[in-house]
């Protein structure tokens, strides 16, 4: 392992647990931790989020068959959209349940629970009958089903983001913290994958019998997978060591909205355009592209895999920039650039050539990496450990709350203006809402997360 950026720490051994020895002279965990927890926080998140993914590939290609059939087909694919962003609405319901005994209990038992939830709940999506076998309750229960699964994902993003960041060495939070991030676009691509295998194998009638299940039945597999990994994997040191200095919050959520408001809407302000363009490019434009602008399904899904692949690289990059250059500057450059960029990007959408579509998505995904690359390390460092988990997941779900309802929203403005443009001013209004926010926030690359006897990062002075 010579050679890794990491191997300048002195080295601290620890035991298959992940307890923390000291050899070197300086406590910390062993430089096999970060990585090891690092890597459980990616395999979880990826399960987790290919398991929200193929709801809404599901939900643009064939939810308003299954579940809205009565409904007129425009109609039909906005309802169906609107159960997608039911996930939504339940994720800061579920990111301030997990939050509130991840920063009591701890951190590692909130991503197993999350874990076990999601699971149950898209193998249910994928066993539940539709509108032609048992009526209105078809849709009822899919709202439900749905609502557990984004009640599960509230929770997974804090707790896996915290284990990654907390384990990591102070001048590489950035980067270790940026590998949980991966789990979206690497879901994504299994999740696109996994459609687009099926658009290619079976005929257009099997794949709106059954076809469509098999990926939400697949999960089953991965949750096993998933399950046996993160239970190898040992508690935070940070929240250890907070735990040993102070009594827990008796209400961490409650105790976090009261003492940092301000900083956790503008974290979440600053995180609102990252998220809801996300969900446009991944959900709303497969619907649309397919239906109006000429692409084929398995064009579209093609393009959306090879984009999502593509964001993985850019995730870790900017993450480790982001230890050299600070979080801040990376928000404003990325956000600044898709303030710009918004318009031409549904221009090359539009013109229904997909070599220029994915030209389009690269840079709309460079500014969105540049945001969710630094993002764990960012959040996690805005906080105090005791009510970290509180703070991070809080800001991340609320503006996942946008994000969520963004494909309906711009079903509903094209179905209105009747022109895709508008949708492009709705992306421009958010990239400021979040070079804004992004703006009022203070850079956090120097901050400790045990408190003020933490050494800073390597290289960066000290702030005053």
């Amino acid at each position: 392992m010579t050679g890794h950026p990491d191997d300048e720490e002195p080295f601290m051994a620890s035991d298959a647990s992940g307890t923390e020895s000291v050899e070197g002279g300086r406590a910390g965990p062993s430089l096999r931790v970060p990585r090891r927890v690092a890597a459980a926080s990616l395999v979880g998140t990826t399960i987790e989020w290919f398991d929200f993914f193929i709801y809404g590939t599901a939900a643009a290609l064939v939810f308003n068959k299954v579940f809205f059939p009565a409904a007129d087909p425009a109609i039909g694919t906005i309802a169906a959209l609107g159960t997608f962003a039911t996930g939504f609405i339940a994720r800061p319901i579920g990111g301030a349940v997990f939050a509130h005994f991840g920063d009591r209990v701890g951190r590692k038992p909130m991503l197993v629970y999350s874990l076990l939830l999601m699971g149950a709940a898209t193998v249910g999506i994928g066993l539940l009958p539709g509108y032609a076998t048992i009526g209105v309750l078809a849709p009822v229960l899919l709202v439900v089903l749905r609502f557990a699964q984004g009640f599960g994902v509230g929770g997974e993003w804090g707790g896996a983001a915290l284990m990654a960041v907390e384990n990591a060495p102070p001048h590489r939070r950035g980067f270790y913290g940026s590998w949980p991030q991966v789990g979206v676009p690497l879901g994504l691509v299994m999740g696109t994958g996994s459609f687009l295998v099926l658009d290619l194998t079976v005929s257009e009638q099997a794949f709106q019998a059954w076809g469509w299940r098999i990926p939400f039945l697949a999960s089953a597999v991965l949750i096993a997978v998933g399950m046996w990994i993160r239970l190898t994997v040992a508690e935070s040191p940070v929240f250890r060591r907070d735990q040993e200095r102070r009594e827990a919050s008796r209400l961490p959520v409650l105790q976090v909205l009261r003492e940092h408001p301000k900083l956790i809407f503008l974290a979440a302000g600053s995180f609102v355009a990252t998220n809801a363009t996300f969900y446009i490019s991944s959900v709303w434009l497969v619907s649309y592209a397919t239906t109006e602008l000429g692409y084929t399904r398995s064009t579209i899904l093609g393009a959306n895999t090879f984009l999502s692949a593509s964001d993985i690289p850019m995730i870790l990059l900017l993450g480790l920039l982001s230890d050299r250059l600070g979080r801040r500057p990376l928000f404003l450059g990325g956000m600044g650039l898709l303030v710009v960029f918004a318009i031409p990007y549904f221009l090359l959408v539009q013109t229904g050539v997909v070599g220029l579509f994915i030209l389009g998505g690269l840079v709309v995904q460079a500014c969105r990496s540049a945001v969710y690359g630094p993002q764990s390390a960012y959040f996690s460092e805005l906080f105090p450990t005791h009510l970290r988990y509180s703070g991070a997941s809080l800001s991340y779900q609320i503006a996942s709350i946008v994000g969520g309802l963004a494909p309906a929203i711009c079903g509903l403005l094209v179905l209105w203006t009747g022109s895709l443009m508008s949708v492009a001013g709705f992306t421009v209004l958010l990239a400021l809402i979040s070079l804004g926010s992004s703006w009022a926030m203070s850079e956090t690359l120097t901050r400790g997360l045990d408190g003020p006897d933490e050494a800073p990062a390597r290289g960066v002075p000290a702030q005053a």
